[in-house]
Formats: structure tokens, C-alpha cells, sequence
């Protein structure tokens, strides 16, 4: 323990009284119990039967090969059916998945895609080129996990070729008739 001489005094300076050793029990004890509490009460699941994707797929036309793409790096968070991982079982982890997975539809469901305007479709597809280009989709913490997510310059050329292909539909239905 290291000491420090004041005048007359000497003071410890790593001393931790009696009190500080019960309340920081108190408050380890507590966490335990919370973090035991949390595997008992875990957020609902995004899980729903049927085919999630089947207008946006009927409408966009993706290549086979970006169909395949889009369910290994887009449609866990960004559609009605998440396929999760064991580690979901657990919280904290849990909650942290859940708040990642509603976020992420929040910006843009493939599921709800029929339910958006030509606008807006156009509007997600350009968000959908920003975001691969940039390499901010699909999520650095997602691909630690899920290695296969992450895009490689090919598929991410493809996706663009894809986005630009596909925004002219949108855009010619905005055309005044």
C-alpha cells in the first residue's frame, strides 16, 4: 500500500474503507441479478411465416445471384424474418440484436416494400447505392459474425448496376403523363 507523509500525518493512498468493500458488493450483486433477470424477459423475435420478400423481388427483378446476396447481407435486418444467430439466446446480446434489427427497418423493410410510394422506392434504392458504395452496409459488426455478408467489390458493382437499372422504373412513373 503506498503512503504519502503529510506533515504529521500519513495518509494511505490506494485505502478503501470498509463502506466503499459493501457497496461495491452491493452494486456487483445487483448487475448479476439484473443481467439473470434479462434471459427471462427477452425481446420478441422477428420472426413471421410467408415469403417476406416476394413483391420486392417481383418488382425489382435482382439477378439470381443478388436474390442471394440480399438474403445473406440485407434481409436479417431489414425485413420481417431474421434468421437468428444462437448468441441471440442470450442478453445483453439479445436486446442489442433487437434494437439493431428495428432500426434497421425503420430506414427500410423489403417486407413492407409494396406499402411505399414510387417515390420513396426510388429514394431507398439510391440510399441502398449510398450505402454499399460507401461500405456502411452491410454493418462492420454484422460481418465479425456473419463473414459471407460482407460484400466484395464485384457484388457491390453489382448491386450499383442493379440500383441504377432498376431507379428508372421508379422515375419514369413520376413522369407527368
Amino acid at each position: 500500500m503506498a503512503k504519502l507523509f503529510l506533515g504529521h500525518k500519513i495518509v494511505s493512498l490506494f485505502y478503501i474503507s470498509p463502506e466503499y468493500e459493501i457497496t461495491k458488493k452491493k452494486i456487483s450483486l445487483g448487475v448479476v441479478l439484473v443481467l439473470i433477470a434479462m434471459q427471462f424477459y427477452s425481446p420478441t423475435k422477428n420472426i413471421s411465416p410467408g415469403n417476406h420478400t416476394q413483391i420486392f423481388i417481383k418488382e425489382t427483378n435482382p439477378s439470381t445471384d443478388l436474390k442471394a446476396l440480399f438474403e445473406t447481407s440485407c434481409y436479417d435486418c431489414h425485413s420481417n424474418n431474421t434468421a437468428y444467430p444462437w448468441y441471440n439466446n442470450v442478453a445483453p446480446i439479445s436486446y442489442w440484436i433487437d434494437s439493431h434489427v428495428k432500426e434497421g427497418k425503420q430506414h427500410l423493410n423489403f417486407s413492407e416494400w409494396e406499402t411505399y410510394s414510387l417515390v420513396k422506392k426510388d429514394h431507398l434504392l439510391e440510399e441502398i447505392e449510398e450505402m454499399v458504395v460507401q461500405e456502411n452496409m452491410p454493418l462492420t459488426e454484422y460481418t465479425y459474425l456473419h463473414s459471407n455478408s460482407k460484400l466484395t467489390d464485384k457484388e457491390v458493382g453489382e448491386i450499383v448496376a442493379w440500383v441504377k437499372q432498376t431507379r428508372i422504373i421508379y422515375q419514369l412513373g413520376k413522369q407527368p403523363k
